[in-house]
């Protein structure tokens, strides 16, 4: 079976709880919508604070979520010292924390860093015989999991540094197989 390939760069989801401390406003703004139904990059950005080390100008992905979520490239790890823990979005029990700043407002989080794992977005209406947590193989490369969702927009989601490792673009089709 082929999909696309979407590649996705450092971004970070947050509760409304925490975006307004850090914004003094309610409502995120969209800068362009995502492929996934309902999802947004927003205009606002943070800067990511890791001990001494930053990271300046990280999207924030709309909407907002139950919990808050940073999701980091294994470059961004490497370079702010954190430990890698690739999870699916929302598994974020037992992972390390960060400070997100905006201007003078900043709020530390105890957990949340995670590196994505790569997956393949699946609409629940359109499961094409492809179960949720499913293994497969991407063009005899790599893993990757079955991601069902309501939401879901068939492509592939891999990371920048990802896309480099395995010399893919946006939009390029990959063909995947049952593992």
């Amino acid at each position: 079976m082929k999909v696309k390939v979407a590649i996705s760069n450092r971004h970070v989801h947050l509760t409304k709880e925490v975006y307004k401390k850090l914004f003094n406003k309610e409502e995120l703004s969209v800068k362009r919508y995502l492929n996934q139904i309902g999802e947004y990059a927003s205009v606002d950005a943070v800067t990511l604070k890791y001990n001494d080390k930053i990271i300046e100008n990280v999207r924030i992905v709309g909407p907002f979520r139950k919990y808050n979520q940073v999701e980091l490239l294994k470059s961004d790890l490497d370079y702010l010292g954190i430990k890698e823990y690739i999870r699916r979005s929302g598994d974020i029990k037992g992972t390390p924390g960060i400070t997100i700043i905006n201007d003078n407002n900043e709020v530390t989080i105890n957990e949340g860093v995670i590196r994505q794992e790569r997956h393949i977005h699946v609409n629940t209406n359109d499961k094409k015989g492809l179960f949720d947590r499913e293994e497969v193989i991407v063009n005899n490369m790599f893993n990757a999991f079955i991601k069902v969702s309501d939401n879901g927009y068939f492509e592939l989601h891999i990371d920048k540094d990802e896309a480099k490792e395995y010399n893919l673009q946006n939009d390029d089709e990959v063909e995947f197989i049952k593992k």
